[in-house]
């Protein structure tokens, strides 16, 4: 018999048309598609290990999943035989052989989200799956300005959406980076890990920033409130990609 293997999946998706990553009972998920592949190709049920939850509409370029198995197949070459298998919405861009205890929720990581924002007087029909169109004229500088006061450690539970199951709160952004190119916004925000809508709320929050109703300053006030209901509404989830994972192998 061979040797078991974990296979650690690098895997991109457009999450337009799933119910989140997560595998859920009768709903159709990134999750449950990549569970269901594997089990195709290897003949045996496996139920993945991921780094990141992303939620319904979310979508993915780099988000990491592990399985174990005993098949005779080169690693490398197991991305291949799964794309063969898998809808044409999840692509498995990379697989590998790791330590048989890499968990990636596990390992230190280092995950970067972008949203986009469609900012311009009509909506982009090209642009509707994968930005949130905001008519109103958004001012960059004041977005940045009031970015700056959510870098570092802090209680980010102003930005956290209720039905979160964390522990604590504390959470580490290293930066956060607003660029602008024509009506394209794009907020990309890095830090070790996340919490439940964090990123969707910081984006929100930007945006009142952006139009006045909120100012710069005040996003201090927000964090140190440590209460939801004080921060920005919720961005909606279309525009929010899962970039890059960086981990420690």
């Amino acid at each position: 018999m061979a040797d078991t293997k974990r296979i650690l999946l690098v895997v991109a998706y457009d999450g337009s048309d799933y119910h989140g990553w997560q595998a859920q009972e009768g709903k159709k998920t990134i999750e449950g598609e990549l569970n269901s592949a594997i089990e195709k190709l290897t003949g045996n049920k496996t139920e993945v290990i991921s780094a990141s939850r992303t939620d319904a509409g979310v979508h993915g370029l780099c988000n990491l999943a592990v399985f174990d198995t005993d098949m005779n197949i080169e690693p490398s070459n197991i991305s291949r035989a799964l794309n063969s298998i898998l809808p044409s919405d999840i692509v498995v861009r990379r697989s590998l052989e790791v330590d048989a205890d890499f968990h990636p929720r596990k390992r230190k990581t280092s995950k970067t989200y972008r949203y986009k924002i469609d900012n311009e007087s009509y909506p982009d029909p090209l642009k509707t799956r994968y930005a949130w169109f905001v008519s109103y004229e958004l001012d960059i500088d004041k977005m940045r300005q009031a970015a700056g006061y959510l870098l570092g450690e802090h209680d980010f539970s102003s930005f956290c959406a209720a039905g979160s199951t964390a522990q604590t709160h504390v959470r580490s952004i290293d930066s956060i980076e607003i660029t602008k190119n024509g009506p394209d916004i794009c907020i990309d925000v890095t830090g070790g890990g996340f919490l439940y809508n964090m990123v969707r709320i910081i984006t929100g929050t930007l945006v009142d920033v952006g139009r006045g109703r909120i100012e710069p300053e005040n996003v201090k006030d927000i964090l140190e409130a440590r209460d939801r209901t004080k921060a920005g509404l919720t961005a909606p989830p279309q525009g929010l990609t899962l970039m890059n994972i960086e981990w420690d192998m």
